[in-house]
């Protein structure tokens, strides 16, 4: 097993940021937030890497006119820290894959993925429209980012209920409490070296 280096992507609060941090420091994630990039220079996440002493860089996405400009930019940002992983965390901006980082960025979603993915469906318009639905069951997905979004690999994934006394918020709560757990989790596996891609379908050995 060995011990990740992790760029951690954010453009907002960054409570999955923290919730990162903490699970490296619990000895839950056998990973440390070397890191932290910002796609805007308002991100409270930028105050709570600072808290921890973890590098900060920010490359503001209005600042670039192409996704290959920002991404290209992003890239160079993190090369100094030779990061293993690249963990989405609220990050609301599309980043190219190349080739040498495939199946090595990944995200968390909030919602069942294929249902409710793809550009415009991210925190709470998710939530709405599955209470729009009328589903039964909504929860979290942890899947490997390729070239389009919600699209790469599914790794883990975990159900909640839908409550008929359900709003976006409390949905949403539900939903953010099973993605603090599994996403160190799906980190964790990649950690111990458990993950394999076969033909899109990631398996996990013991």
């Amino acid at each position: 097993m060995v011990r990740l280096r992790l760029a951690v992507l954010f453009s907002g609060n960054g409570s999955t940021l923290e919730n990162l941090f903490e699970k490296s420091a619990s000895g839950a994630m056998n990973a440390d937030v070397v890191v932290a990039v910002s796609s805007r220079a308002d991100a409270f996440g930028l105050e709570r890497a600072g808290k921890r002493n973890v590098p900060t860089v920010i490359v503001a996405r209005k600042s670039f006119t192409s996704v290959d400009a920002f991404s290209d930019a992003i890239y160079a940002a993190i090369a100094p820290y030779k990061v293993d992983l690249i963990c989405h965390a609220g990050f609301m901006s599309m980043l190219r894959i190349p080739k040498e980082f495939e199946h090595r960025v990944v995200n968390v979603h909030p919602s069942l993925l294929p249902s409710f993915g793809g550009k415009g469906f991210y925190g709470h318009h998710v939530h709405e429209a599955v209470l729009k639905h009328g589903c039964k069951i909504a929860g979290c997905t942890v899947h490997f980012v390729d070239n389009e979004y919600d699209n790469g690999p599914i790794i883990a994934q975990r159900a909640v209920p839908v409550l008929e006394t359900d709003d976006a918020d409390s949905l949403g709560a539900r939903v953010q409490h099973a993605e603090r757990e599994i996403y160190p989790a799906a980190i964790q596996w990649i950690a111990e070296g458990r993950i394999k891609v076969v033909n899109r379908v990631v398996r996990v050995g013991s």
